[in-house]
């Protein structure tokens, strides 16, 4: 059984209804909600997940997002749009029954990226950070309550986006001067900070990095059933703990394919270098299907609407290449 091929998050363009028909019509199989940031403000990763928070309001600053005392017209707009967005794929999806993945930034990557009253960010602050994961694990549960009332066929799979986890984990997230960088959060604090926040779904949960030095480990420590990361950072020091993740039965979300514009190969051509990884570690090439979803290698945001959608009929393609001749 393939396991297939998905969307990592973001499209071109700001139109819902296009958007939701051509995820549709590409992933027939594994359809996922789109975001627009081309919208602006509030359509973005983070604006859009802010959108999503319990009691706790952010607006937009000239140097990001910053926490607010009530809501204003930044977290309004923000929550209007992921509404349009809904209502969109809730028409395309009328009957459908399967997977359908729905992303949102993780607590770590929101910390880094939202300024507190004084312009630092929230990272600094481990008590300020907890109340953030905390809103944002409630304002989930009732984001994918809804989705589930929408799509009621849908196999909902909940896709966390921490592109900067590796920063936090390393001290490498920079301070609002630029000057200096946060101090690094404890392996343990991030590990259970995560931990908890998987724990509001009970279906499948997968962390998105588009950043070198994704920590497999960690993740699948925390219970992350997969991990979906660009297969171009990947080195072989990562190896053995992409061995083990496979192992103990993570999927891996291979993002094979270019996020902006450029020529692809032929669907084969994109999934040769996860064949290699799979002979370099030794696994069956009969698990290779079950294991890998394929996708693009970051959201497509940055690329023209026409490469956006041969894209994803591309990963489509590359997916049966894989499940066909796996050796």
């Amino acid at each position: 059984m393939s396991a297939g091929a998905t969307g990592v998050g973001s499209l071109p363009g700001g139109d819902a209804r296009e958007a939701a028909k051509t995820v549709t019509g590409s992933f027939e199989e594994f359809p996922y909600l789109a975001e627009l940031p081309a919208r602006g403000p509030g359509a973005d990763m983070i604006g859009r997940s802010l959108g999503l928070l319990v009691d706790m309001y952010a607006h937009v600053e000239p140097s990001g997002w910053r926490i607010s005392d009530r809501p204003g017209r930044d977290s309004k707009r923000a929550r209007s749009w992921l509404g349009e967005d809904l209502d969109a794929l809730e028409e395309f999806t009328q009957g459908y029954t399967g997977k359908l993945k729905v992303q949102a930034v993780g607590p770590w990557t929101l910390a880094a990226a939202l300024e507190l009253h004084g312009g630092e960010a929230m990272l600094q602050d481990p008590g300020a950070c907890r109340d953030l994961a905390g809103s944002l694990a409630e304002g989930l549960r009732e984001h994918l309550a809804d989705v589930r009332k929408r799509v009621p066929g849908a196999d909902v799979v909940l896709q966390l986006d921490e592109p900067s986890l590796t920063a936090v984990l390393l001290g490498r997230v920079r301070s609002a001067s630029g000057y200096r960088t946060y101090r690094a959060v404890d392996r343990q604090v991030v590990e259970g900070g995560l931990r908890d926040l998987f724990a509001v779904h009970d279906g499948e949960v997968v962390v998105h990095s588009c950043a070198p030095e994704v920590p497999f480990g960690l993740l699948r420590r925390a219970g992350a059933t997969g991990v979906s990361f660009d297969f171009s950072l990947l080195t072989e020091r990562e190896d053995d703990a992409i061995g083990e993740a496979v192992e103990g039965g993570t999927k891996l979300f291979a993002g094979v394919v270019p996020g902006t514009d450029a020529r692809l190969s032929d669907p084969g051509g994109s999934v040769m270098g996860v064949r290699k990884l799979w002979r370099r570690l030794g696994l069956a090439p009969g698990t290779l299907a079950e294991s890998v979803v394929v996708t693009p290698s970051c959201g497509l945001a940055g690329a023209s609407p026409t490469y956006a959608r041969a894209v994803q009929a591309h990963c489509v393609r590359a997916a049966r290449s894989l499940a066909d001749n796996p050796e």
